[in-house]
């Protein structure tokens, strides 16, 4: 079996846009938790979410773009992007060859639900016309944070996305992990997105008893581990990291960070 190394990483967080603002908000004892103002949540049991701040997405993406992408697809393009300049790698001076070594494994659990839940107000509001954007879907699944990584970077790779709840992202480092470690691929960009704070998804957690209600001690509100704790709280963001072959990424004078040698 290959070894496996990190050898760059990318953040969009509500704790801060970059690893190093992420890092260093973490380390202060910082939360990301405050109201919500993504949409009115009076009639709503919870008031108080993770949302990430001050995202500029034309940092990364030409504006004219920005309608083909639902939030959680911006902020895995953002997070990547950081990640693969982090690493040191300029995907557009490799080889093409070479770019069928170099692959994709992409997690998130909801996906574009914003979308989802914008198109269909559009709808049930309108006439009864299905007028229907030709983004709508692109938008929407899964999967298209995956593919749109791989596209932007020319990649030819493995390129799938994975659906595990409040594992995705997990699941998705750890099969990009085996994907070079079985010689599939020479480096993997994996992570996650999500962008999931919405009415029907907040409204559907709320119904199902798993969020918590504490809307007066929002900064102290998320404590899994507590006898008193009364639910999670909602966030978003997204998280990249890149995997490479060890002896790849030593040639090529890469800083690693870390070997992987598992994960479960």
């Amino acid at each position: 079996m290959l070894r496996v190394v990190v050898t760059g990483l990318g953040a969009i967080t509500p704790l801060g846009n970059s690893v190093n603002e992420f890092w260093e908000n973490i380390v202060a004892g910082k939360s990301g938790a405050g109201t919500l103002t993504k949409f009115d949540t009076t009639k709503f049991k919870t008031h108080f979410g993770c949302e990430v701040k001050d995202f500029d997405a034309t940092e990364y993406i030409d504006k004219k773009e920005l309608k083909k992408y639902d939030l959680f697809t911006q902020y895995a393009i953002a997070a990547t992007d950081q990640a693969i300049k982090d690493a040191g790698l300029d995907f557009t001076k490799m080889p093409e060859i070479d770019r069928y070594e170099v692959g994709v494994v992409w997690g998130s659990g909801n996906g574009g639900i914003g979308t989802f839940e914008a198109q269909l107000k559009e709808y049930h509001t309108g006439d009864g016309t299905p007028r229907f954007s030709p983004y709508f879907i692109p938008k929407m699944i899964v999967d298209i944070a995956a593919g749109v990584i791989s596209i932007r970077n020319k990649l030819h790779g493995p390129n799938y996305c994975t659906v595990s709840a409040c594992a995705s992202s997990n699941t998705a480092i750890i099969n990009a992990f085996d994907t070079i470690r079985m010689g599939k691929a020479t480096i993997m960009i994996a992570g996650g997105s999500e962008a999931a704070i919405t009415e029907s998804s907040v409204g559907g957690f709320s119904s199902a008893q798993a969020l918590s209600k504490n809307n007066e001690n929002a900064l102290s509100a998320s404590r899994p581990f507590d006898k008193d704790r009364d639910g999670f709280v909602v966030g978003e963001g997204a998280g990249a990291i890149i995997l490479e072959e060890m002896e790849h990424a030593i040639k090529r004078g890469a800083t690693i960070y870390a070997e992987m040698v598992g994960g479960g």
